[in-house]
């Protein structure tokens, strides 16, 4: 059964010289072919990178939002100090609470300076102090916090990132959920293609068809010479694709803190092997398309 198997696979890969001569080795419905799985592989590669990245983005916001929160302190500028000083005495004493500490003036000027300008009078301006909370452990109970902080620091506001972690994570999960969706509209298009030319090349060849069932072909017989040459261009061009896909993917920038999601679209370790199943794949709905657009069509001739 194994040998049986190998076998028509190794005739599927490599052909049968006197069974292809029936299907045109050239014409528009073999470019047609090779282009249409080039371009499907090429998206398919940008795609695949894309929810791999995504995923990659919900993972990070998920795991760094859901670790931290921010302490927010209004209050006169005489009381800053003081109130900034119980906010991290009560936090010193709040279980789950790893560690605390309130931002400088420049970290605070660092992170207002993509929206006010590197020049910010951080110091001279209204600008509340903010304090970084890291949690330990299962965290810490947040409405027993807000309680503590608004009897000792009136001027404290709590926030745990939750309004934000969420719809972030949600719409970075969506995007990657977007991007397995966008590959199997790739695959069926790529089926759909290669059912037209398969038509169109049975189509134009029905009176060669119709001599060899004079001398004796089945159907089966001449479907599988389609069948091959069908799945051999899929996988030629879905193999021209993939590369050209690998290399635009390799020449874009590498991931950086500071370009965020823009700059980390490539792939990430063992992940740079998946595009190599991408042709597989294609010849694979190729062969699917072609044989029943092939048995279709044989049904259908005279």
């Amino acid at each position: 059964m194994l040998s049986g198997g190998f076998g028509r696979l190794l005739v599927l890969l490599v052909g049968d010289a006197q069974a292809d001569r029936i299907v045109p080795p050239t014409g528009y419905t073999a470019r047609l072919t090779v282009f249409s799985a080039a371009a499907m592989a090429f998206l398919a590669v940008f795609t695949l990178a894309l929810s791999l990245a995504t995923g990659r983005l919900a993972d990070r916001w998920g795991a760094e939002l859901a670790r931290t929160s921010t302490l927010r302190i209004s209050a006169p500028a005489e009381q800053m100090a003081a109130q900034t000083e119980a906010a991290l005495r009560v936090l010193e004493t709040t279980p789950g609470v790893e560690r605390a500490r309130a931002l400088t003036d420049e970290e605070q000027r660092a992170l207002l300076e993509p929206w006010f300008g590197p020049d910010l009078p951080v110091d001279t301006l209204p600008v509340p102090r903010l304090i970084e909370i890291v949690e330990g452990g299962d965290g810490f109970d947040a409405a027993g916090l807000r309680l503590r902080l608004s009897a000792e620091v009136p001027g404290a506001v709590l926030d745990d990132h939750t309004r934000w972690r969420r719809p972030l994570v949600s719409a970075a999960r969506a995007l990657r959920s977007l991007g397995w969706l966008a590959i199997l509209l790739i695959a069926g298009t790529v089926a759909a293609m290669i059912t037209l030319a398969a038509n169109a090349a049975l189509a134009a060849n029905a009176q060669v068809i119709a001599v060899l069932r004079l001398v004796g072909a089945r159907d089966s017989y001449i479907a599988g010479a389609f069948v091959r040459r069908f799945t051999q261009r899929a996988l030629a061009g879905a193999a021209i694709g993939t590369v050209l896909g690998v290399g635009a993917i390799a020449f874009l920038p590498s991931a950086d803190a500071a370009g965020g999601f823009l700059t980390g679209l490539g792939f990430r370790g063992w992940h740079w092997g998946l595009p190599v199943l991408i042709p597989p794949l294609a010849a694979a709905v190729a062969y699917v398309a072609t044989r029943a657009a092939a048995r279709r069509t044989l049904r259908e001739l005279p």
